[in-house]
């Protein structure tokens, strides 16, 4: 995840030292040092100043730092989530959905929903089960033309997946 994209400026908009302070911590957190929560981000508040960054800009990019904040966390530090159940991972895996790749390079749909019907069948005790160090192994074919799924979204999808799968 870039924490170091550059933000628009507005005329008024938040103050630019907070925003890059806070930016530093996640970045900082997210390569392994002093972590930081979702929930710190999330209640994170800025000065609005004159020449300040872009406010929607900003609350997005939070937004994904938050998502991957999460995404990163072990469930049993995530706050208030229960230990996952079978039946609710396989409802959770079953609604799972991917855009598509568009023009760009994405997985073969075919594959990944091959190996996530693998995974339900594991969950079911139908197949052999599929361990988080399966899904982190996981390899799926690009495809540069046709039905692909976008990179990123699997590849997020997966380390939540993963970490359910862990526990």
């Amino acid at each position: 995840m870039r924490t170091s994209a550059r933000l628009p400026v507005a005329l008024r908009g938040y103050d630019r030292n907070q925003v890059d302070a806070l930016l530093k911590r996640i970045s900082q957190a997210l390569d392994g040092g002093p972590p930081v929560s979702a929930d710190e981000v999330r209640a994170a508040r800025f000065d609005v100043v004159l020449r300040g960054y872009d406010n929607r800009a900003v609350d997005e990019l939070l937004r994904e730092c938050i998502r991957e904040l999460w995404a990163r966390a072990p469930i049993r530090e995530r706050p208030g989530r229960p230990r996952a159940h079978p039946a609710w991972l396989i409802t959770w895996i079953q609604n799972a959905r991917f855009s598509g790749a568009g023009l760009r390079p994405g997985y073969d749909v075919r594959d990944v929903d091959a190996f996530l019907d693998r995974v339900i069948a594991g969950l079911r005790g139908a197949a052999p089960p599929v361990t988080a160090r399966d899904v982190r192994e996981s390899a799926f074919r690009v495809v540069r033309l046709g039905p692909g799924y976008d990179e990123q979204e699997v590849d997020r999808f997966l380390v939540q997946l993963a970490s359910a799968l862990e526990h």
